[in-house]
């Protein structure tokens, strides 16, 4: 039973939805915004105690100025790029063929594996911590973006395969048929058939998998230690000194942090929207 749309409810209950929807977006927006007051204001408001008043005196052009020439956060940025453009194109091209052979072929064990995809989603990653660091460790990747990327990698294929595959199920199969009879290799049916039509769902899955890893804060923690290899979500900690927390500091690095992710959704919005739509009216 699909909920009653808002335009067909009573008028009573079309006014408290739109009543309450902009209180339900300023609770949604508010700590964000909170951020966003804080990266502006004077390190003597935290120490005066002025944590949820206006700024005393705009601090902004000095804390970004501190983020980005007095501190690491450069590195972190790069560090953060390195780790996550070769994580998506990675698990993006391994997802690809994986679903194209789950999509495609018939074969005994094809759900079997299809399955094993769809399960490893449902492993709670913090359990797999200590294994995880264990293994870095003796193959001489702990602390290293590579170490890093190969995880990355490894655990976000399964989520991938299984959007691909759906993806690709979802083609017409008489176009394919139709080049298997004109004689084209398997391969550059996947290349010349496949990939053109999977095209919004490589942006959508692209856009997904780059926010994903980009703010991943665990596993940054966990792999790696230091400006050498660990990314920005991690490096934003570096502004907490031993006895005081650079509060200010820390907000306008995650001002910055942010930004990567909000501009690749907005450049890749109309492919995103596409290929998350695509096929909804099936």
């Amino acid at each position: 039973m699909f909920p009653k749309p808002i335009e067909k409810s009573s008028p009573g209950v079309r006014i408290g939805y739109q009543a309450l929807l902009p209180i339900s977006l300023l609770f949604w927006l508010a700590p964000l915004i909170a951020v966003a007051i804080f990266s502006v204001k004077p390190a003597v408001d935290f120490t005066g105690g002025n944590y949820w008043g206006l700024p005393s005196t705009f601090a902004g052009f000095e804390n970004y100025g501190k983020v980005f020439f007095e501190s690491d956060m450069p590195r972190y940025m790069l560090n953060s790029v390195l780790i996550t453009v070769p994580t998506v194109i990675g698990a993006v091209a391994l997802s690809c063929m994986a679903g194209f052979a789950l999509g495609v072929y018939k074969f005994r064990s094809n759900l079997i594996i299809f399955f094993m995809f769809v399960a490893g989603n449902f492993v709670p990653f913090q359990i797999l911590m200590v294994p995880v660091r264990d293994l870095t460790l003796d193959m001489g990747l702990y602390n290293t973006k590579l170490g890093l990327v190969l995880f990355h990698v490894a655990f976000q294929t399964g989520f991938c395969t299984l959007f691909m595959r759906n993806f690709i199920r979802a083609l017409p199969f008489p176009l394919i048929e139709a080049a298997r009879v004109e004689g084209v290799a398997e391969w550059r049916i996947f290349w010349f058939v496949v990939i053109p039509l999977m095209k919004p769902a490589i942006a959508a899955l692209s856009v997904l998998i780059f926010t994903f890893i980009w703010n991943d804060y665990f596993w940054a923690i966990v792999l790696t230690q230091g400006p050498d290899a660990q990314p920005v979500t991690a490096g934003i900690t570096s502004f907490n000194a031993q006895f005081r927390a650079a509060y200010h500091l820390m907000s306008a690095g995650s001002i910055v942090a942010a930004l990567p992710p909000v501009a690749m959704f907005f450049l890749m919005q109309k492919h995103f929207i596409a290929g998350l739509t695509l096929g909804a009216v099936k």
